[in-house]
């Protein structure tokens, strides 16, 4: 995670020297900081201070019981500002240290999204009181990218603009009745899968992918968390990190019917960023549980 520094103005941090005065700058001037017990005479914690609005770095760690804070790892973030998903969530903790993953199922996306736990220390409290499941919860996600360009959209007019959305709409109904083993449902997305695998497969040989192709988001790499997206550009900010000075990249995208949250540093960003134009990229992807007990 720490290579996505850079997507929230880091690039310049490199020697274990100044990624130490970082963390104690985070610790000391926090924006946010959250605590729960954990385990005997110990306390889980986490500082989070914004260098931009919504872009900063995490720092998770443990308070022993003579108010001795260790920490375990730091990570950047973007605050998501967008509902992305209503779908149900699971969440499972990684091996190699105090931090979780979240699983989403959204059919509109086509995979399972896997990201990184942002509001850590909110879940292990309500986990530890035996609260779970949470019932009603939404998801807010956001990525970190450090390689992406911007490409101009698709043309379309109004009209073929309704046609997607109804498109979408009876696709995503069709899943629906699919999940809950509506045979019919079934074949009938196979068949349209079929038919539009047949016409994709004789326009690309003429056509540039990215002219047939409007939106994507696909598992990228090894990693269970990062993903290669497509997005329409919603929303675009420059905005600068108070530390370091250099100037990160905020987006609202639209990518597959989901709005989610992207930045990336101005330095690995090709082309010119515009609403209605198009970013392509690879990213970390996180997100926020959304809910009143968290």
């Amino acid at each position: 995670m720490h290579k996505y520094m850079r997507a929230v103005g880091f690039a310049g941090l490199s020697d274990r020297k100044s990624q130490q005065k970082l963390i104690t700058d985070v610790i000391i001037n926090p924006t946010n900081r959250r605590y729960t017990s954990y385990g005997q005479d110990e306390f889980l914690a986490e500082f989070d201070k914004d260098f931009a609005p919504g872009i900063g770095v995490g720092v998770c760690g443990i308070f022993d019981s003579e108010e001795n804070f260790s920490y375990d790892y730091y990570y950047p973030y973007l605050t998501g500002t967008q509902i992305s998903s209503l779908e149900d969530i699971t969440v499972e903790r990684y091996a190699e240290k105090e931090a979780y993953a979240g699983i989403c199922d959204d059919y509109k996306i086509g995979v399972s999204l896997i990201f990184y736990l942002q509001n850590m220390v909110p879940y292990v409290k309500v986990l530890s009181s035996g609260q779970l499941p949470l019932v009603g919860t939404s998801l807010s996600l956001s990525g970190l990218s450090i390689q992406g360009s911007i490409l101009l959209p698709i043309a379309k007019n109004e009209r073929d603009i309704r046609k997607i959305r109804r498109a979408s709409t009876e696709r995503l109904q069709l899943l629906n009745k699919a999940k809950d083993g509506d045979e019919e449902a079934i074949d009938t997305i196979t068949m349209e899968d079929m038919d539009r695998y047949a016409v994709l497969k004789d326009r690309i040989r003429e056509t540039d992918v990215f002219s047939l192709v409007d939106t994507y988001f696909m598992p990228y790499g090894v990693e269970s968390d990062q993903y290669s997206i497509l997005g329409e550009i919603l929303e675009c900010n420059r905005v600068e990190n108070s530390l370091t000075g250099e100037h990160v990249w905020k987006f609202v995208l639209q990518v597959n019917d989901m709005n989610m949250d992207v930045c990336i540093n101005e330095a690995d960003l090709v082309g010119e960023p515009a609403e209605g134009r198009r970013f392509k990229g690879n990213i970390w992807l996180q997100g926020m549980v959304i809910h009143p007990e968290l």
